[in-house]
């Protein structure tokens, strides 16, 4: 049981989805099959109770779990002790939003390749929304992500920048965003266009619940950069965060409107599973980070 198969397990019981985690861990699905036959033949119990629409884990493939968590947080404590002395090496993944691999990323990720050339950074973007579920299913050792309300007991969270809220609308549209007579926005005869999911949809949820406001939303979209895209065709106004306008090309296209609601600023920073930092490539990666 060597610990490659150790982490192929680990990745699945945490995912429950085959094709999700040969991606993930670069590994065709039949290899991925053949390798948890494999542990079965060991074990000499199913670890997984599979269907044409769902994976569970048995009782067997719970207690392996287990067993898997132990030996690999021992695994990385080891290479952690060995490696002090040593040049660093192996591989780091890496999950963020694009608008963070060009705003917070750049100086880090420049210092940690020239401290540890020999280390392999593996680096995936996507909506920003999904970052935690990337860390819950060990798709990456560390993402940048914004600080929900109620951080999971077992992520780290440092943080690294704050931005406000902010509701934009296209210049070359301003028809597009109605205000009742006082300067107040009209929501039900002005189009809105949202994250399909994440900490600025929920903001902006909680607050039209919590002013009885019934939106006319437009449509709903994965990612800020999506909704900026939108705005600027002219489809309605939109909610982001002001460090993603900041960095966009269409930034000189928009207005920030005012009079809007005040929602809770993204407090955005490196997130990992706190058994994770006893990985001497993610704990490098941390400490940079805290210094900054």
């Amino acid at each position: 049981m060597d610990i490659r198969t150790l982490e192929l397990f680990r990745h699945l019981a945490g995912t429950l989805h085959f094709a999700r985690t040969s991606r993930a861990c670069h590994i065709t699905p039949s290899a991925l099959t053949r390798a948890v036959q494999r542990l079965e033949g060991q074990i000499g119990e199913p670890l997984f109770l599979r269907d044409n629409r769902s994976v569970e884990l048995t009782s067997a493939g719970l207690a392996l779990k287990r067993y898997a968590e132990d030996v690999l947080q021992r695994w990385d404590r080891l290479q952690g002790e060995l490696s002090e002395n040593l040049a660093l090496g192996g591989e780091l993944s890496l999950f963020c939003s694009v608008t963070a691999a060009y705003s917070i990323l750049p100086g880090l990720i420049s210092r940690y390749r020239r401290i540890h050339p020999g280390v392999h950074i593996r680096l995936e973007t996507g909506d920003p929304a999904r970052s935690l579920t990337h860390l819950a299913n060990r798709d990456a050792d560390v993402v940048i992500a914004a600080r929900p309300e109620s951080l999971p007991r077992e992520v780290a969270f440092l943080e690294m920048a704050k931005s406000p809220l902010v509701f934009i609308s296209a210049r070359q549209y301003p028809e597009v965003a109605v205000f009742h007579g006082d300067g107040r926005p009209d929501w039900e005869k002005t189009p809105l266009i949202l994250a399909d999911s994440g900490l600025s949809r929920e903001n902006m949820d909680f607050w039209f619940e919590k002013n009885q406001v019934a939106p006319k939303v437009h449509s709903r979209v994965a990612g800020h950069e999506a909704i900026i895209a939108l705005v600027n065709l002219g489809f309605g106004i939109g909610l982001v965060p002001k460090l993603v306008l900041e960095q966009s090309t269409l930034a000189g296209n928009m207005t920030v409107l005012d009079n809007m609601p005040v929602l809770p600023p993204y407090r955005i920073g490196l997130c990992t599973r706190k058994t994770r930092l006893d990985n001497p490539r993610v704990r490098a990666l941390w400490e940079m980070a805290s210094e900054r």
